[in-house]
C-alpha cells in the first residue's frame, strides 16, 4: 500500500521489527527499503544502517540499499538497480509518497528512545550518486516531509510530534478529484528563491533553453525555467545566484534535476552520457564552474 495506512497515525511506536511489520507499516523483517520498481517505494526504515545518512527532522538524506557487509562497512558501489533504490526513484518520477520509520538505532537526535516510530509521509525530492565516508559510490535520497505530515521536534522533554494540520486528518481524495479543492493555512520552513535571479537569466537568453535551444511560445509570450545548477537544499545548499543558474525548458530543467544532463568543466552538454554539443551562453552570463562540477559529482557513476 502507497501513502497512510488507515488508523496509523505519525507517531505510533512500535517495540519490534515484527510489530510495525503486523501493522503493515513496513512490512519487511529485514529490509530498509520496501518497494519495488514497478510499483515505487512503499516505506523506508532510518535506523543508523549507513554511515552516510543524515537526519534533519523535516529533511532525511537517507542512504540507499547495497553494498555493505555485515559489520556494516560499505565494501562495494551501489547500484540504482537494486530493487530498493529503484523503487525510490519510481517514487521520485511520480511523485508518490513514501512512509518513514525511525528505529532507535538511528543514532540522530529525532529518533525513538527504543523500538521504532512511524513518522509519517516523506516525498523523494531528488537523489544523486557521491563516493561515501567508505571510498564505494553510493545513492542517496533527499527525503522531505509533506506540509501536514506532522515531523518530530526536539524538546527539553525528548522528541514530540507537532499536531498535525486538519488536512492531515482527512480521508484521502478520491481520484476523481472534487470539485472544490479545501484550502488550508499552514506554515513550512522552506528556501526563499529569488525570482528576480531567475527574470534575470531568463531574460539574458530571451528564454531560450540553454541546452536544446528550444524557445516555447505560449498565448501572451514565451515560457522557461531557471534551473539551479548547484541545487539549494541540504546536502547541496548551493547559491541562488545567475552563475548558479541556467534559463532552460522543462524538459531540459527535469533532466538536470535528475542527472540526466550534465556539464564539462568547459561547459559541454552531455545527455545520458553522450555529448550533444556546447553550452549556449550570454556575454552577461558567467557559470560558476564550481557549481557546475558540485552538480556532475551528485551523479558520479
Amino acid at each position: 500500500m502507497i501513502g497512510e495506512i488507515p488508523g496509523v497515525a505519525a507517531g505510533q511506536s512500535y517495540n519490534s521489527r515484527r510489530l510495525a511489520h503486523e501493522a503493515g507499516v513496513h512490512r519487511p523483517l529485514q529490509a530498509g527499503i520496501c518497494g519495488t520498481k514497478a510499483t515505487g517505494a512503499e516505506s523506508i526504515v532510518v535506523s543508523g544502517g549507513y554511515k552516510d545518512d543524515e537526519d534533519y527532522g523535516d529533511v532525511i538524506i537517507y542512504t540507499g540499499h547495497g553494498g555493505r557487509d555485515s559489520a556494516g562497512n560499505q565494501v562495494s558501489d551501489q547500484s540504482l538497480d537494486d530493487s530498493g533504490n529503484a523503487a525510490l526513484v519510481t517514487s521520485y518520477l511520480r511523485g508518490l509518497p513514501v512512509r518513514v520509520i525511525r528505529g532507535s538505532q538511528g543514532g540522530s537526535p529525532f529518533a525513538p528512545s527504543s523500538g521504532y516510530r512511524y513518522d509519517g509521509l516523506y516525498r523523494v525530492a531528488s537523489y544523486a550518486s557521491k563516493l561515501g565516508i567508505d571510498g564505494f559510490l553510493i545513492w542517496q535520497f533527499r527525503m522531505e516531509a509533506y506540509e501536514e505530515t506532522p515531523t518530530p521536534k526536539i524538546t527539553k522533554a525528548g522528541v514530540l510530534f507537532a499536531e498535525p494540520t486538519d488536512s492531515a486528518k482527512h480521508e484521502p481524495v478520491a481520484a476523481s478529484g472534487t470539485e472544490q479543492p479545501e484550502r488550508v493555512t499552514s506554515t513550512v520552513q522552506r528556501i526563499v528563491r529569488s525570482s528576480a535571479i531567475a527574470d534575470t537569466v531568463k531574460a539574458w537568453h530571451q528564454d531560450q533553453c540553454q541546452t536544446c535551444g528550444i524557445c516555447i511560445e505560449v498565448p501572451g509570450g514565451f515560457y522557461s525555467e531557471g534551473a539551479h545548477i548547484q541545487a539549494l537544499g541540504r546536502p547541496h545548499n548551493g547559491p541562488d545566484r545567475t552563475d548558479n543558474m541556467l534559463c532552460l525548458c522543462p524538459n531540459c530543467h527535469v533532466m538536470l534535476d535528475a542527472g540526466a544532463i550534465v556539464l564539462s568543466d568547459d561547459l559541454i552538454v552531455s545527455k545520458n552520457g553522450q555529448p550533444v554539443g556546447p553550452l549556449r551562453t550570454h556575454p552577461k552570463h558567467k557559470v560558476n564552474i564550481e557549481c557546475v562540477r558540485r552538480h556532475r559529482e551528485r551523479w558520479r557513476q
